[in-house]
């Protein structure tokens, strides 16, 4: 019999942890790949436009999936809604610089909480778009994140940070974009939403960045050519782990993103997240879970 090499071993021994842990150290992996790359938007946006970085966010992120999209040829990547992709890839191009924009101008962790008001908003979207029944508890736990929301970017103050309202426009122009997959999912797949959103990504931001183009020197190369790779496998990284865990298990470790957020923020940047933050990212975080919990449920039931 021919013994296992290294990778096999590893291999099985993977293979035989639970579900759900696998999918919890998927999750971790990607949580931090994406709080790396926060990291990374931060530091070359005190030289570079936002949408420069949006620029090689979505020029080399086609390059990593272009041998996807050759090999699922010219038949498989037509549409004949073209008009949803667009209204789709418009707002979450629009998120992406949006979030580029708080991230490079707010702490980490202030930044990070108010992106995670993403599950509120898709609930209402959701109810709004596609007319999802929406539990009273679900309301509840969604009023509540939105109370947290207020918290941090406090309203009632002499002066509104704006950045953070570019923040939490940036949260609800993602859920309405995620909630729109939902309806293109119906006929298109989701390859071909990729191909549309990278494609449209590259025509929108390729003349801002020309007009507001800084040339990269040495490890900036290095640096915003990261930027893509680091988004890509941190999805993939997200793929996994909910492919292999229950969402209601897995999910949750998606807000360990704060504590790296909170860190980078800290040791990096000089950064010490306020009391309100705190405060309002506990709200924001503990409605976030009971709505992820919520759906697990429905789709157990379904």
């Amino acid at each position: 019999m021919t013994p296992l090499s290294r990778t096999d071993r590893i291999t099985r021994a993977w293979l035989k942890m639970p579900g759900n842990i696998r999918g919890i150290l998927w999750l971790s992996i990607g949580a931090f790949l994406f709080s790396i790359t926060d990291v990374v938007v931060k530091q070359l946006g005190r030289k570079f436009d936002p949408t420069e970085l949006a620029f090689f966010r979505y020029g080399i992120g086609m390059i990593m999936l272009t041998p996807i999209f050759i090999k699922m040829g010219v038949a498989e990547l037509k549409t004949t809604r073209i008009g949803m992709h667009i209204l789709r890839m418009s707002l979450a191009m629009v998120a992406q610089l949006g979030i580029f924009i708080t991230v490079i101008n707010m702490p980490l962790a202030d930044a990070t909480a108010i992106f995670f008001s993403k599950p509120l908003f898709t609930t209402i979207v959701a109810v709004i778009v596609i007319s999802e029944v929406v539990s009273g508890r679900r309301w509840i736990a969604t009023i509540v994140g939105f109370v947290g929301v207020m918290i941090m970017i406090q309203p009632g103050a002499d002066t509104i940070n704006p950045i953070a309202l570019i923040g939490v426009a940036s949260a609800l122009a993602f859920a309405t974009a995620n909630v729109l997959i939902r309806v293109l999912s119906k006929t298109e797949p989701p390859n071909r939403i990729l191909f549309y959103y990278h494609v449209g990504g590259i025509l929108v931001f390729t003349g801002p960045a020309i007009w507001f183009w800084t040339t990269p020197v040495g490890i900036e190369w290095v640096l915003l050519i990261s930027i893509a790779v680091l988004t890509t496998i941190g999805m993939a990284c997200f793929v996994r782990a909910f492919s292999a865990g229950e969402a209601n298990a897995v999910g949750p470790i998606e807000y360990v993103r704060l504590i790296y957020a909170a860190l980078f923020g800290y040791f990096l940047f000089s950064e010490i997240p306020s009391i309100w933050t705190g405060i309002g990212a506990t709200l924001i975080i503990a409605s976030a879970i009971y709505i992820a919990r919520d759906e697990a449920r429905k789709a157990a039931a379904a």
